[in-house]
């Protein structure tokens, strides 16, 4: 069995839970799990040069990206 199945056994599972005890459980578990921990070095150097940017003002708003973009779009 692939860990895509079992991804859509678990959201079964638990969209069948009744016991609010266990659903209250399972949401703490999923907000101790920090994403940060589960993506690789390579996307973590990516996101920090990107707020790098921002920090140094290398960065563009939606409408200036649009303008300067849209001959590709």
């Amino acid at each position: 069995m692939n860990v895509q199945t079992k991804k859509y056994q678990l959201i079964e599972w638990i969209t069948s839970i009744q016991d609010t005890r266990l659903i209250n459980k399972l949401v703490k578990i999923a907000e101790e799990t920090d994403w940060w921990d589960n993506i690789s070095d390579a996307e973590k150097t990516s996101i920090n040069r990107g707020l790098q940017d921002l920090e140094e003002g290398k960065c563009l708003d939606h409408s200036e990206a649009r303008k300067q973009y849209e001959k590709y779009l």
